[in-house]
């Protein structure tokens, strides 16, 4: 463990930031997970909503920046970081630097018929979280955070 710090505090102190948010929303997210969907669903954004396809290139060191940390954190933290925990925390990070995105929620049956979940977010054309298996799932829920996209040029590059 104390050489998995040591190579955080080793980083750059603006990739060191951004894995530390990363942390801090996986955490949230999950206590978020623990509380019945009802009450967290209005805080994804609009229910049934798709944002666009087209992102702005500006905002694409940010999107592959938060997806790559909270894909990478995820694998570090001392609770299970499942698909929807995973893609809050990055619906997040993408709110608090004003870029606009969309989680889905799709269902399928495994080999054995069992029906499974699975979460993912997308960006414009890029997909931040979950997209390794989001081609088996049948989208049952969308939720898009809409925002002002002036207010996303601030602090931007950053990320």
């Amino acid at each position: 463990m104390w050489s998995k710090v040591k190579k955080l505090i080793s980083l750059p102190p603006s990739k060191r930031k951004l894995f530390i948010e990363a942390y801090f929303y996986l955490a949230w997210a999950r206590i978020l997970k623990s509380l019945p969907f009802s009450r967290v669903a209005p805080a994804l954004g609009a229910s049934m909503l798709e944002t666009s396809y087209t992102h702005d290139p500006y905002h694409e060191p940010a999107l592959r920046a938060v997806s790559f940390a909270v894909r990478t954190m995820s694998r570090h933290t001392l609770w299970e970081s499942t698909c929807l925990v995973k893609a809050i925390a990055a619906m997040k990070m993408l709110e608090r630097r004003g870029i606009e995105s969309t989680l889905y929620m799709g269902t399928a049956k495994d080999r054995s018929g069992k029906m499974i979940a699975h979460a993912w977010v997308r960006s414009g054309s890029l997909y931040i979280t979950g997209f390794e298996e989001m081609e088996k799932f049948t989208v049952v829920g969308k939720f898009g955070k809409l925002l002002n996209s002036k207010a996303g040029r601030r602090g931007i590059s950053k990320a």
